[in-house]
């Protein structure tokens, strides 16, 4: 029985003021509608944050458009290039000068965005720069000087974004 006593818990009845339990009251109802505020708020963050998400997904989905439709132009010119060519027009001058726009059209795109060549043949190795593919022998020149230039290498806003792929000098060995 003494079991069934400390199971069972009666309710006690506590006497206030009528000034201390309007107080109390009021606080609860703070607490209350600080709680709603708070729950509100994260509500508000984790809406926030999906719509930046979703705005960041979009914009990197679309970001490259401007130079995209200036690559179209250049892909333009050389489909009309080739067609000329196999139209039958054999003026390879002529020919020769129309791929050289295109080129210098492309080239001025890469620029306007920030994208520049490396400078390369005739310079000292530098792996930030340059990938050596092969090494001749030489012995006219410096040592890990670049000689050739197998495939361009590229910065964007001074950032490597390709290495130049060369051929270095070595020493003969003897």
């Amino acid at each position: 029985m003494d079991e069934l006593k400390k199971n069972h818990k009666e309710e006690k009845t506590v006497t206030l003021k009528e000034s201390e339990y309007l107080q109390l009251k009021e606080e609860a109802d703070k607490c209350k509608e600080s709680q709603d505020k708070l729950i509100r708020s994260q509500a508000d963050f984790e809406n926030l944050r999906k719509r930046l998400e979703k705005d960041k997904l979009e914009f990197l989905k679309y970001a490259n458009e401007g130079v995209l439709l200036e690559l179209l132009n250049v892909l333009d010119d050389l489909e009309r290039t080739i067609n000329l060519a196999e139209d039958g027009h054999e003026d390879l001058n002529a020919f020769l000068k129309g791929v050289e726009m295109i080129l210098a059209h492309l080239y001025d795109i890469l620029k306007e965005h920030g994208v520049s060549p490396i400078e390369a043949e005739g310079n000292g190795f530098d792996p930030h720069y340059h990938e050596a593919l092969m090494q001749v022998e030489n012995n006219d020149l410096p040592e890990h000087t670049i000689v050739e230039v197998l495939q361009k290498g590229y910065l964007m806003n001074e950032r490597v974004i390709r290495t130049a792929k060369v051929k270095v000098s070595k020493k003969t060995g003897g």
